[in-house]
């Protein structure tokens, strides 16, 4: 398929940055730009993708260096950048925090007035094929609804960057096709984590994680052949 062109340019610089959990290394002395509008980031399990996805909206910080968007440090701005960066778990269950789909979407709009919070649910539902399960459990929705209602409750927010940390992962061939297709299509930059390389070579752009280190960046067929010839 053709990569899809967006309009908006999102700016995440990353500097130095190393991480450790409980004085193990995580990440070390990571440093890379982020400025196309879909970037994939692979490597093998434990490379480091997930902490470094988690770092871009403040969910992990820095043990040492520096992680900014759009400018703003996203320890000292955490919450700044958790408005501009929305993030999308892999397991949809640890987003859907509300009984129903239209009382989680509009957990995500709590500041916004309730008239204004009705439209854009209802409009958001609409748009993602979920209007008919607004007010039914969100336990009982299928495991593609799941990911597509979490999806949305980022998406309804209107975020300038989407980090997705593979949202394909759990689902069949027919919704990770479309997860997929929803994701490439935003004007915000989208940061997708991905263990699909067909998905990967769709972006423009993509970073290679190898033992905690960006070990190839650039074109995704570049990066992506790397990745082959790491693995042997």
């Amino acid at each position: 398929m053709e990569k899809v062109v967006t309009t908006a340019r999102a700016s995440i610089a990353v500097e130095g940055v190393s991480v450790d959990f409980d004085g193990r290394a995580v990440l070390h002395d990571v440093t890379v730009d982020l400025t196309a509008p879909t970037i994939a980031v692979i490597g093998a399990n434990g490379s480091g993708k997930s902490t470094f996805a988690r770092l871009l909206n403040g969910l992990v910080a820095p043990t040492t260096g520096q992680v900014t968007v759009d400018g703003l440090d996203t320890v000292r701005d955490r919450a700044l950048v958790r408005r501009r960066a929305g993030f999308v778990f892999a397991n949809p269950e640890a987003q859907i925090l509300m009984p129903t789909p239209a009382e989680d979407l509009a957990l995500s709009l709590r500041d916004l007035p309730r008239a204004q919070v009705q439209v854009r649910v209802r409009d958001t539902l609409a748009a993602q094929g979920l209007a008919a399960h607004a007010d039914v459990p969100a336990s009982t929705l299928s495991g593609g609804q799941k990911q597509m209602l979490a999806l949305a409750s980022v998406l309804i927010t209107e975020p300038r960057v989407i980090v997705a940390d593979e949202p394909t992962t759990l689902l069949d061939l027919r919704n990770a096709c479309r997860i997929a297709d929803l994701l490439l299509a935003q004007s915000a930059q989208v940061v997708l984590v991905t263990h699909d390389l067909e998905l990967a070579a769709r972006c423009h752009t993509a970073v290679l994680f190898d033992e905690g280190r960006v070990t190839a960046s650039g074109a995704p067929d570049d990066v992506i052949e790397a990745y082959r010839r790491s693995c042997g």
